[in-house]
């Protein structure tokens, strides 16, 4: 799973060492490798595949539980970062957390004292943890339509001229 005879500079060490993934379960394995493919993303070297960089760096964003998991491959089981990426998802965001996020999506509901815009914020924060969730644009909205309060509901059709004419708030520009 090295890439050898590849010196990297300290710095870009440091930087990955800055996102360290622990193998917590409030921790956000989309977000950590989202982070450090954006860290590699900033090193080109001439003649060495960007898969072999990541393969090569991987194991310095990774401290605790989860460096002890990356390190009981034995004898370079993982040849290729799409193997990595897949057993890493699948050890730290097993089905059970997509199961568990798809309901808690499905049943979005608003805060007695939120706000539209608040509420549509954690909507959209709720699609991000769970970002294997399957829902469709249309169920995404649906779902966030009927999770709102009567009243906000209302100020939302006839802000949008009529019933059920809203655009899509929930798309992120």
């Amino acid at each position: 799973m090295q890439a050898h005879n590849i010196t990297y500079p300290h710095s870009l060490i440091h930087l990955i060492q800055g996102n360290l993934f622990q193998g917590l379960p409030n921790e956000d394995p989309y977000a950590h490798l989202a982070t450090f493919i954006e860290i590699c993303n900033t090193v080109k070297i001439a003649g060495v595949p960007d898969e072999a960089i990541r393969l090569s760096l991987f194991s310095f964003s990774l401290s605790r539980e989860a460096k002890r998991w990356l390190h009981s491959f034995k004898g370079n089981n993982l040849k290729t970062w799409e193997e990595v990426v897949e057993k890493f998802l699948k050890k730290y965001f097993p089905e059970s957390k997509t199961a568990e996020g798809k309901t808690t999506i499905s049943s979005f509901h608003q805060f007695p004292d939120e706000s539209l815009s608040e509420a549509l914020e954690r909507f959209r924060d709720l699609l991000r943890k769970t970002p294997t969730y399957g829902f469709s644009e249309p169920i995404q909205l649906n779902i966030f339509i009927d999770g709102l309060r009567p009243q906000t509901r209302q100020l939302l059709n006839a802000s949008a001229g009529g019933k059920n004419k809203v655009e899509n708030p929930i798309r992120s520009n």
